[in-house]
C-alpha cells in the first residue's frame, strides 16, 4: 500500500514578510540586500525590473476581471476638460475655449445617457458583459461611470499616474477601479475586452486611443467592432481622413471603419445591430 503523503501548505509572502519584521535589527539585516526581493521597493522600482512591472501591471486587472466573470466592455474615451452641464469650464485659458467648452458639455449628457443603454444592455447578461469602461477621470469620463451608476450597474476605470494628480470620478465601482503606471498596459486592457468603442469630442490622448484602435482593426491586429465617433461637427472639422483617401496612404474604404454620430440613441443603435441585442427604451430619467 502506497505511503500517504502529507503535504505542509507552504508559506505565505506575507509571513515571510511579518517574520523579517520580528527579527533583531542590526546592520545586517537593515542592509537593502536582506530584503525580500518582493517588498524591496528599490529594487521593485529600478530600471532592470521595468519588464517584471509591465506583467504585474498587465496580470493584476487581469485576474481580478477574470475572477468577476467579465467577459467584455464598452468603452468610453473622450476629453477631461468637458464640463457637466452648468458647471465652469475649469480647464479654458480663455473667453473663447471657455465658451467652446461649456458649449461641448452637451457630449457629457450624451455619453452619460450612452452608458446608460449600454449597462441596461450588460444587466441583461448579469453584468458579465459590456460593462461600461472608461479612463477613470473627469468631463466625459466621468459622464460614463454617472451614466452606469443611475441605472445601478458596475462600470469600470483604468485610471493612470499623472505629472497633475488625478483621483479616480466618484461614479467608479471600487472594486473595479484600477490605477496604472504604463501607457501600453492601460492600452492592452482598454481594448482587449472591447465590444465596441466610443469617442467623444477630446484631445491629444482622445485622438491617440482613436487611432490606435482605427489601426488596430485596419491591420487586422483587432476583430472589426463598431468605433463610434460622437459629435459629427466637431470631428469635421477636428480631423479630414478623406485627405488621406485621396493622397493614396489609405486604402478606399478605411474611412468606412469608423462610424460618426450625434446623439446616444444613433451610437446605441449602431451597437445594437451590430451584435442583435434587444431594443431598449430609456426614459427621460435614464431608466
Amino acid at each position: 500500500m502506497a505511503r500517504r503523503q502529507h503535504h505542509t501548505p507552504l508559506r505565505t509572502s506575507q509571513q515571510d514578510i511579518d517574520a523579517t519584521r520580528r527579527i533583531p535589527r542590526t546592520p545586517q539585516t537593515e542592509a537593502p540586500a536582506y530584503r525580500l526581493a518582493f517588498s524591496d521597493e528599490d529594487f521593485m522600482t529600478s530600471e532592470a525590473l521595468r519588464g517584471v512591472r509591465f506583467q504585474l501591471e498587465y496580470l493584476k486587472p487581469e485576474m481580478m476581471l477574470r475572477d468577476m466573470g467579465i467577459t467584455s466592455t464598452v468603452v468610453l474615451f473622450g476629453g477631461a476638460r468637458i464640463p457637466a452641464p452648468g458647471k465652469d469650464a475649469w480647464a479654458a485659458k480663455n473667453e473663447t475655449a471657455r465658451k467652446n467648452l461649456e458649449a461641448s458639455s452637451r457630449y457629457y449628457d450624451e455619453a452619460r445617457r450612452f452608458a446608460q443603454y449600454i449597462s441596461l444592455a450588460s444587466k441583461a447578461l448579469d453584468y458579465k458583459e459590456y460593462v461600461v469602461v472608461t479612463g477613470g477621470g473627469p468631463g466625459v469620463m466621468e459622464a460614463g461611470n454617472l451614466g452606469a451608476s443611475e441605472v445601478d450597474a458596475p462600470s469600470i476605470a483604468f485610471n493612470i499616474v499623472l505629472p497633475h494628480e488625478q483621483a479616480p470620478n466618484t461614479y467608479v465601482s471600487p472594486e473595479l477601479c484600477f490605477n496604472f503606471h504604463y501607457f501600453a498596459t492601460r492600452k492592452i486592457h482598454f481594448l482587449l475586452r472591447a465590444r465596441a468603442v466610443a469617442i467623444f469630442p477630446g484631445g491629444f490622448g482622445t485622438l491617440d486611443e482613436f487611432f490606435e484602435t482605427l489601426t488596430l482593426i485596419q491591420t487586422g491586429r483587432m476583430e472589426r467592432i463598431p468605433l463610434l465617433m460622437f459629435g459629427k461637427d466637431f470631428w469635421g472639422r477636428a480631423i479630414n481622413l478623406k485627405v488621406l483617401e485621396e493622397e493614396g496612404t489609405i486604402s478606399p474604404g478605411d474611412t468606412d471603419l469608423f462610424t460618426t454620430v450625434d446623439t446616444a440613441e444613433e451610437g446605441w443603435e449602431v451597437i445594437r445591430k451590430f451584435y442583435d441585442l434587444p431594443r431598449i427604451t430609456l426614459g427621460e430619467d435614464g431608466k
